[in-house]
């Protein structure tokens, strides 16, 4: 039981991981490169969605990893699965106090009503992001770290 629970947990924390990555890497780089309002737009598109989203895989995650540590208290690892647990707390906090409130102002934003600041708070944002992402995937690596 306890190593399918740790299949589960590592999959899920690793989907996220990479959905994270990919937002940084990937999809913000071609959302910049459109034409004229079309990035602006599909930010606050991206923003409603993933926004809606990523609170429950972040907290699920959450709860898997913390179940993962309480069933495989005695077992090797344990504590590689308390530090990923305190990271991905982290991350959560990070994101509860910078990155969500600048992604709930940027996902109601048009070309009509943006602010005049609009690039500086989504430059900030994905500072703020790239921090994010490095913490979950030391999380992540962890995670896997205590498979061996």
């Amino acid at each position: 039981m306890l190593s399918a629970l740790q299949v589960v947990t590592t999959v899920v924390l690793g989907l996220m991981v990479g959905v994270e990555f990919s937002v940084l890497f990937v999809l913000n780089p071609i959302l910049n490169a459109l034409p004229e309002d079309s990035g602006q737009l599909g930010h606050a598109h991206g923003g409603r969605m993933l926004g809606a989203v990523m609170p429950v895989w972040y907290i699920g995650s959450l709860v898997l990893i913390v179940v993962w540590a309480i069933a495989g208290w005695h077992h090797h690892g344990t504590g590689l699965v308390v530090t990923a647990a305190a990271l991905l707390i982290l991350s959560v906090i990070m994101s509860l106090l910078v990155l969500v409130p600048i992604n709930n102002r940027g996902k109601t934003w048009t070309p009509e009503n943006r602010p005049e600041d609009w690039k500086e708070q989504l430059n900030r944002w994905v500072r703020f992001h790239y921090v994010r992402v490095a913490v979950i995937i030391a999380a992540f690596t962890l995670l896997v770290a205590a498979l061996t």
